[in-house]
């Protein structure tokens, strides 16, 4: 049975640990109360004596000058709150942080809160500092009722086993945290329950048939036939008519849009059931108003979702232990988001479709953006502050204008090795050879900016949602479908695709100035591998100039028997002593891709897994592991 909203607990989301460098620290978390916290800090450097650094503690009632504080409300019983504490002295390497939260209103911290949130009986969360990364996971393509374990509890088993020292520096997300325009059933069920709970913000809907949020949530097409309401559909007569002028154009591309996420309040519902196991308790997925002839297939998704939430608490474990670090792909808003620039000028040029993008891209903004960067959001703040209350959003058109403007997405870490996260959605190089054709993943702008950003280090790690070195046999067949017109069948989003980001991207890492290594790490395809990239006629005794790690998903995987057959032709058409080779863009380079364990003769891994990826250890400069969801491990062995 539900509960009541007068039983909520004071945190529904996080903490997360958002950021951690040698100047600041960032957490993250939703609460139901709009009352002050008290962040509680001790310093340890991690040695045998524990030897403590330094104790802080600091109230967000107070405004102290080391910490700034963030309280976003999204609905009458949710606020988000960022917590961004800058330290009085840089930290040492390997610091230990040890975390508290109080809520005023109640007194309580976190151990009477969660109990279970900390780590082998500890009384608080305990975060590693690490300027050098010496090993760090990694992962993208989340999707909760893909019918795999989440290998983001994989994690949790092993913080739990390891010293702490042999911590990993960062969890890095690379994309699809969360699938707006793909969600099973029974979680939109419980994505409404969740609104009504704590009164997420209600909102109207201009241009469509549905007048308010209101009307949408009660509609006889709001489970499994939301294709009818998406800007897309003959049904939406009045869209189609103005929206497409007669002719109807595709819009909404994924083809599993049937509960496609519509609404601010269900994009920032869905976020806090994906991270946290804290409001499940308060959904009975057995309450709902699906139409019979969709009832065997929410049963079956029922299974599937039963299922994720019981491993949220490890999940919930994770992101309150490890800096944890977020881009955006396509499905964090929809699929083939900006793909080309006719998409574009459809999408935007109405003003349903465009709420609808705007909605998903103000979640990322709340949940995932700002706990990057927050200072690069300094200037959006005071109009936030005035946008957003407990009742409803104002202004939130103007909001989403901002956003959708906005400029700053991606970011650097000061790490060792430096880490640059690419923001490949927002600044695409739109094509000149026609509207369907695809754009760039980044611009030549952006571009330039990134090797600015590479010249003269030593080592650089770079976070590219898609993968910059790809399976070439899948990108032969994309440009197929391109060159009839159909790049949006196919997903045609590499960064070979468009002739002039390709060119610039592979000059780049020609160019001498560029670091001896680079490191990639990338995600979006749904299966993983590791690439040695080489300059051509390189010793084979020589390191190599690019190391193209890509890992997805989290829970997610290619079917199966494609991916092998793909795999295979790949390896026949595309091997290194191959022709072909020298037809390609990237002919100047020479690919050579690591063997997987536990997939003889393959080079393509088809596991739900997170990645591991190491520096610097037993002679070679990054090794890679995949920790699969049932809990085996995938090595990436170098060819001989």
């Amino acid at each position: 049975m539900e509960k009541e909203s007068n039983s909520l607990p004071a945190i529904v989301c996080g903490p997360m640990v958002r950021r951690l460098t040698n100047d600041d620290l960032v957490i993250w978390l939703v609460t139901t109360l709009d009352s002050g916290l008290t962040l509680d800090l001790a310093l340890y450097q991690s040695d045998e004596k524990r030897t403590k650094l330094a104790q802080y503690s600091v109230s967000t009632a107070k405004g102290d000058d080391q910490l700034t504080h963030h309280c976003i409300p999204i609905g009458q019983r949710a606020f988000v709150r960022l917590l961004h504490f800058r330290f009085a002295e840089p930290l040492l390497e390997n610091t230990l942080v040890e975390y508290d939260l109080q809520c005023q209103s109640s007194g309580n911290k976190l151990a009477a809160i969660m109990p279970d949130l900390a780590l082998n009986g500890a009384e608080k969360p305990q975060v590693l500092f690490k300027k050098k990364i010496d090993n760090l996971y990694h992962g993208s393509c989340r999707r909760p009722h893909f019918h795999s374990q989440d290998a983001l509890s994989q994690i949790d088993i092993h913080l739990s086993r390891e010293p702490i020292l042999e911590r990993p520096a960062m969890l890095m997300m690379a994309g699809d945290q969360i699938y707006a325009d793909d969600v099973a059933g029974p979680l939109l069920v419980a994505i409404h329950q969740v609104i009504n709970l704590l009164g997420l913000h209600s909102e109207r809907l201009e241009g469509t048939l549905v007048e308010n949020a209101e009307a949408l949530y009660q509609h006889e097409h709001c489970y499994y036939q939301r294709i009818h309401l998406l800007p897309d559909e003959d049904a939406n007569e009045k869209v189609e008519k103005w929206f497409f002028k007669g002719k109807k154009k595709p819009v909404f591309t994924s083809i599993h849009t049937d509960n496609h996420l519509i609404t601010a309040a269900e994009v920032y519902a869905m976020y806090l059931l994906v991270w946290s196991p804290e409001l499940w308790s308060f959904v009975d997925l057995d309450m709902h108003n699906v139409a019979p002839k969709f009832k065997e297939q929410y049963e079956s998704e029922k299974v599937i979702i039963e299922s994720f939430k019981q491993e949220l608490p490890a999940v919930r474990r994770v992101f309150a232990h490890i800096p944890t670090y977020m881009i955006f792909d396509d499905h964090d808003v929809t699929d083939d988001w900006n793909l080309t620039r006719g998409w574009e000028q459809v999408v935007y040029g109405n003003a349903y479709s465009r709420r609808i993008i705007g909605n998903a891209l103000l979640g990322y903004w709340l949940f995932q953006g700002l706990g990057n960067a927050p200072d690069a959001f300094s200037g959006l703040m005071p109009f936030a502050n005035r946008c957003f209350s407990a009742l409803e959003m104002q202004q939130q058109d103007d909001f989403i204008t901002e956003l959708l403007a906005f400029s700053n997405w991606d970011y650097v870490l000061p790490t060792e090795p430096k880490c640059v996260v690419l923001d490949t959605r927002t600044h695409r190089w739109r094509s000149e050879d026609g509207d369907n054709k695809p754009s760039g993943l980044m611009d030549w702008e952006s571009l330039s900016r990134l090797q600015q950003e590479l010249y003269d280090q030593e080592n650089v790690m770079v976070i590219s949602a898609a993968p910059i070195f790809g399976v070439k046999l899948i990108e032969a067949i994309q440009k197929i479908f391109t060159f009839f017109g159909k790049a949006l069948m196919v997903d045609a989003e590499n960064w070979m695709a468009h002739k002039g980001t390709a060119k610039v991207i592979l000059e780049t890492f020609l160019d001498k100035r560029t670091p001896d290594q680079i490191t990639v790490l990338s995600g979006d395809v749904h299966y993983s591998f590791v690439y040695d990239v080489f300059l051509k006629g390189a010793r084979d005794d020589q390191q190599a100039r690019v190391i193209q790690v890509t890992c997805s998903g989290i829970k997610n995987a290619f079917p199966d028997k494609l991916i092998r057959f793909f795999d295979k032709l790949n390896q026949f058409l595309y091997g290194r002593w191959s022709l072909f080779n020298w037809f390609t863009k990237r002919r100047h380079l020479s690919i050579r891709p690591r063997k997987p364990s536990l997939h003889s003769g393959g080079t393509l891994a088809n596991n739900a897994a997170i990645s591991r990826v190491y520096f610097n250890a037993d002679n070679n400069r990054v090794r890679v592991e995949l920790y699969c969801h049932d809990e085996t491990k995938v090595k990436f062995e170098k060819q001989t």
